[in-house]
């Protein structure tokens, strides 16, 4: 996966966490059901949504059924470190950019609007240069 479209997936993450928070606020189970079941319903829709973006940046890994617990753990390491290295930057990338808006005093956006903001730059390869 690129990693333009891995640092989108993180923002998404990102997203749908502020949004269940504000779901959970307000009262809502965040389940799009109209029941208000609370908040066990909403950890779970987060962690559905997590759960399916993180699949989706992380590779697929085959092992022999012969390898030694050392070839497994380099197999692993090899195959998943520069995943993990993107992922990592991409919440590093959005925790930044909240982190400078709220140390800056702006009160004229929200999380979600930095976050999108964030994602459009993304787009326009703002970020392609960086590790």
């Amino acid at each position: 996966m690129e990693r333009a479209e891995v640092l989108k997936r993180v923002i998404g993450i990102l997203t749908e966490a502020q949004d269940i928070r504000r779901a959970v606020e307000t009262g809502q189970d965040g389940t799009g059901d109209g029941e208000e079941d609370g908040i066990g319903d909403v950890s779970a829709a987060t962690a559905g949504v997590a759960t399916t973006l993180l699949n989706e940046m992380l590779p697929s890994i085959s092992v022999p059924a012969d390898a030694s617990p050392q070839q497994v753990a380099a197999l692993v390491a090899e195959a998943l470190g520069p995943a993990l290295h993107t992922m990592v930057s991409g919440f590093s990338l959005a925790f930044t950019s909240l982190a400078i808006a709220h140390d800056s005093g702006r009160t004229d956006v929200t999380a979600i609007e930095i976050l999108q903001e964030l994602a459009l730059e993304i787009e326009a390869g703002t970020y392609d240069g960086d590790a």
